[in-house]
C-alpha cells in the first residue's frame, strides 16, 4: 500500500511539473504595442477567406496591420503584422497563404501558431482573438 502512495505521489507532481511548464510557455508577452483592435470582416465580400490555407492583409488595423488565416471551414488566426523582430510598422510580414515573410529582415513565420520557421526572428506574432457569428468574422483583443 505504501508503494502504491509513493508511485501516486510521483506521478500527480510529474503532471503538475507538466502543467506548470505548458502554462508557462502559453504566456509570451509581446514586444509589439498594444492597439485596441475591433475588425468585424463579412465573409461575402472577402469569401476567399473561407478557403483553407488562404489568408488576407487588412491595412489600418493593429500596429501594423491585420493578417487573417483561414485553417480549416470556420476556423482562423489573426495576427498583427508586423515582425517581431523589427518592431515597426513599416516593416511588414506579407502572407502568401500558410507562410508570411517580412519585408525587411526576411524572417519567415507560420500562420498556425504565428511562430517564425526561418530567419532572425525568434519570437511569435503577435496574435488577436477571432469569433465566427454566421458570415461575420471579428477580429480583437
Amino acid at each position: 500500500m505504501k508503494e502504491l502512495v509513493l508511485k501516486s505521489g510521483k506521478y500527480l507532481l510529474i503532471f503538475t511539473l507538466f502543467v506548470l511548464m505548458n502554462a508557462s510557455c502559453n504566456d509570451i508577452e509581446s514586444q509589439i504595442p498594444d492597439v485596441y483592435v475591433n475588425l468585424p470582416i463579412n465573409l461575402s465580400i472577402y469569401n476567399e477567406l473561407t478557403v483553407p490555407g488562404n489568408s488576407l492583409y487588412f491595412q489600418g488595423f493593429g500596429f501594423g496591420g491585420i493578417i487573417v488565416y483561414c485553417e480549416t471551414e470556420g476556423s482562423y488566426y489573426a495576427f498583427d503584422a508586423a515582425c517581431t523582430n523589427e518592431i515597426s510598422s513599416s516593416c511588414k510580414v506579407e502572407p502568401d497563404g500558410l507562410l508570411g515573410i517580412c519585408s525587411c529582415c526576411q524572417s519567415q513565420y507560420i500562420f498556425i501558431g504565428g511562430y517564425p520557421s526561418d530567419g532572425p526572428a525568434s519570437a511569435p506574432l503577435k496574435q488577436y482573438n477571432t469569433s465566427l457569428y454566421g458570415n461575420t468574422l471579428r477580429i480583437y483583443n
